[in-house]
């Protein structure tokens, strides 16, 4: 039998280094547990008003009282802003010949400048405002005061569905004079000030309370929605008894769990690795939100840095980017299953039934991520029938039912 070559006995040595460092990424499920266990105690401190204040999970009440009942019809805007890019959208609900809904969308995406996002609150939304116009424009559409739902995907304090303070700016934003004020606020001043069209917003929501209603309408036991793109963070419907910073008992609220938050008083401080750290350290928001491919496009990609990589180099690289991502799916999993977990708490016990709305760029676009995440959240919560639903434009679509939601509840 031959003797392995040189260059073969190093790759090898080379190999084992690496598995042994990633072998820190590996999560045990004993430790995923933990985790869940965490994640469920700071939810409960966060629904408590005794100790709201120093939850990392801050479970903020969103005002949205109930989910569609179908008598939603009729010509609602949308505005999505998350990020770097944010959405306007012209959602018409029509009720079909089966009395089922019917929803048709059009819609136009537009950039935000990076000087535009670290200059003024006015500055931003004066540029909203701009965009806005520019969209009701190109449909005709000035002429109409249309009823406008505003998926805001920042940590906000509701004070009521269209009242929201802005707690603290993340995703590279810096705008100032922005927190600790009125959003809604904001945005209809801008409105007001360019004047060339009027516009009544009645809801604000998070991406993920829009995502849960928009997959609402497709699926009635959708009762949780989840973002896993920039950031990671879920809402689901509560009792209200248990939400303490709302007055009533009756019924129930959608919560914002804020769950990217997670962490940021020292519950994952056993769980971070040094690359963790770094990472944190050279991000804009340090402190905040602690939570590919195949070898061709691997080697393109170091290729494109100005590497002339070797199969071995792109083995690592691709067995760095695993137990990345798996790492990510796992820890994302935890925080659903205790979300999940409250709710089967909630409704006492028993097998549960649950749909899962869900939206992101990693969840939609990473080639395994969800289905790692999909059977880790399975593994974690084994009593409940879970179905996820990936959404399409919900954090538009969603808004703009919410609005619809809204009226209703208003007229």
């Amino acid at each position: 039998m031959p003797m392995p070559s040189n260059r073969a006995r190093i790759d090898h040595g080379r190999m084992q280094k690496v598995q042994q460092t990633l072998s820190e990424f590996h999560l045990r499920k004993e430790e995923l547990l933990e985790v869940k266990r965490r994640i469920q105690q700071e939810m409960e401190k966060g629904l408590k008003l005794e100790t709201h204040n120093t939850a990392s999970v801050k479970m903020l009440p969103t005002y949205v009282r109930s989910t569609p009942d179908g008598s939603e019809v009729g010509d609602f805007l949308a505005l999505d802003l998350g990020g770097t890019n944010f959405r306007v959208m012209l959602v018409k609900v029509e009720e079909d010949e089966t009395k089922s809904w019917k929803i048709a969308t059009n819609n136009q995406m537009y950039s935000i400048p990076t000087d535009v996002m670290t200059d003024t609150a006015e500055i931003l939304f004066d540029y909203i405002a701009e965009c806005i116009s520019k969209f009701l424009d190109q449909y005709n559409m000035k002429d109409k005061k249309l009823p406008l739902g505003f998926t805001f995907s920042f940590p906000v304090r509701h004070e009521d569905i269209d009242k929201g303070i802005l707690l603290n700016w993340t995703k590279g934003f810096k705008a100032s004079g922005a927190e600790g004020n009125n959003v809604v606020g904001l945005l209809r001043d801008a409105i007001k000030r360019r004047g060339d069209f009027e516009m009544d917003v009645v809801a604000m929501v998070n991406d993920t309370v829009a995502t849960m209603i928009s997959c609402y309408y497709e699926d009635h036991s959708c009762e949780v929605g989840m973002i896993v793109g920039t950031g990671c963070n879920a809402c689901y419907m509560e009792e209200m008894k248990n939400v303490e910073l709302v007055e009533g008992e009756e019924g129930r609220m959608c919560v914002n769990t804020e769950l990217g938050g997670f962490g940021d008083t020292g519950e994952l401080e056993e769980f971070r690795l040094e690359y963790d750290c770094i990472v944190d350290e050279t991000s804009v928001n340090p402190g905040y939100q602690l939570d590919t491919g195949d070898q061709k496009q691997i080697y393109n990609i170091l290729t494109t840095l100005g590497l002339m990589p070797s199969k071995v180099d792109c083995d690592i690289v691709h067995l760095a980017c695993t137990s990345v991502s798996t790492r990510a799916a796992h820890i994302c999993a935890a925080g659903l299953a205790g979300v999940i977990n409250r709710m089967w708490e909630n409704k006492n016990r028993g097998m549960m039934k649950i749909t899962v709305g869900i939206d992101g760029s990693v969840y939609k676009l990473h080639p395994h991520f969800k289905h790692r995440f999909h059977a880790m959240v399975r593994e974690l919560a084994p009593y409940c029938d879970i179905t996820f639903l990936q959404s399409n434009e919900g954090s538009s679509r969603g808004a703009a039912l919410i609005s619809a939601v809204a009226c209703k509840m208003a007229s």
